[in-house]
């Protein structure tokens, strides 16, 4: 059982897949729910307050290479204009991100934007916090089946 968890707590910790393939893992692998749901949030979160420190440290270096620099510039300004249109909802809107249980949305990317537009560091660990909670509370219930009692409505 310690094996099949730290799989899932790896796995957790990945770029874009992030919980959102980790508790499925889980499930395959007949860990409890709990075990799983609880792995899966501490290995998500993990990665968050390095993300929230460095990330425009390393955006700063990649500025250096006129073809890394191009990519930097255009995260930068695709984040900036989704901060503006979100305006007072700000921090609401970086929640609701990472806790949509999509690909490329997530604990990586949501800290990556709260990082680049300069969102306080407590205010984006809260908001990674409460986002991945919400998305691995969904992702459970969906792996585990919960919501399998509701496929009658369809």
């Amino acid at each position: 059982m310690f094996t099949d968890a730290l799989y899932v707590f790896l796995i957790s910790m990945i770029p874009i897949v992030e919980l959102r393939a980790s508790i499925p893992a889980g499930a395959a692998l007949g860990l409890p729910w709990y075990i799983t749901i609880s792995v899966a949030i501490i290995g998500n979160l993990l990665p968050v307050p390095f993300i929230l420190l460095f990330v425009k440290k390393v955006f700063d270096w990649m500025r250096k290479y006129p073809k890394l620099k191009k990519i930097v510039d255009f995260c930068e300004n695709k984040f900036a204009k989704k901060v503006a249109k979100a305006g007072n909802t700000a921090f609401w809107t970086l929640v609701g991100f990472i806790a949509i249980p999509l690909p490329g949305t997530g604990a990586w990317t949501g800290s990556g934007i709260a990082a680049i537009c300069e969102v306080p560091f407590k205010k984006g660990v809260l908001a990674a916090i409460i986002g991945v909670v919400i998305a691995a509370v969904v992702v459970t219930l969906i792996a585990y089946g919960a919501l399998a009692g509701l496929s009658f409505l369809l």
